[in-house]
């Protein structure tokens, strides 16, 4: 508890507010630097495509689960089962997560499936154009290779079908609500009834 005759604390912090202001101009400026840089790098880095294989995964919570997007890498087990070692990976443009687990089988077939189809469209250029090694691709396929313009294996969302159908008498007569209500009620009642019945049997049986 404050004592005495003291001055009531009057802090002035607005002093010189404009110079901790946080300002956002360089925008557009940051938007033409960053797609500059990236042409840049895929000029560098031809014929090899700018962006890495990422896996397609279920967006997080209730709201986004259904939506498909590309997440951070694959995971230790869906490279083993598509038979691709974890330390050659990152050298042929695939991502790698070691920390992910698959939570479905769905998803970890999907992932498989895409890395194999990846590792079929693969071209591997030989380090010296004189000297081949184990692995990498023929003379054939090197001449007719072309450069991935957009992202590799891009994710796509599947749309569920819609089937139309004729609406019918006994569906607009059926109550959706009392059938629901009915069936609370017989799941509540369900031990009593049972109960119930166990009784009376015993009693018929005296």
């Amino acid at each position: 508890m404050v004592k005495h005759n003291n001055v009531i604390p009057n802090e002035h912090f607005k002093k010189d507010w404009q110079n901790y202001v946080k300002t956002w101009f360089n925008q557009p400026a940051r938007k033409t630097r960053r797609r500059s840089a990236r042409q840049a790098k895929a000029v560098k880095v031809f014929p090899r495509p700018a962006g890495k294989l990422r896996p397609q995964i279920h967006g997080q919570t209730l709201k986004y689960n259904m939506i498909l997007r590309e997440g951070r890498g694959f995971s230790l087990e869906e490279l083993k089962a598509a038979g691709i070692p974890k330390i050659l990976a990152p050298t042929i443009g695939i991502a790698v997560d070691h920390r992910r687990r698959n939570s479905s089988l769905e998803g970890l077939q999907a992932n498989v499936q895409r890395l194999k189809t990846f590792k079929d469209k693969l071209i591997v250029f030989p380090r010296r154009a004189r000297k081949t090694k184990a692995g990498d691709s023929s003379p054939e396929e090197l001449a007719a290779a072309t450069k991935v313009q957009s992202q590799v294996l891009p994710v796509a969302s599947e749309k569920a079908a819609v089937e139309i159908v004729k609406v019918t008498e006994e569906m607009q007569s059926f109550n959706a609500y009392a059938k629901l209500r009915l069936e609370g009620t017989s799941r509540r009642l369900l031990g009593a009834r049972l109960k119930r019945a166990a009784e009376a049997e015993k009693e018929e049986r005296k």
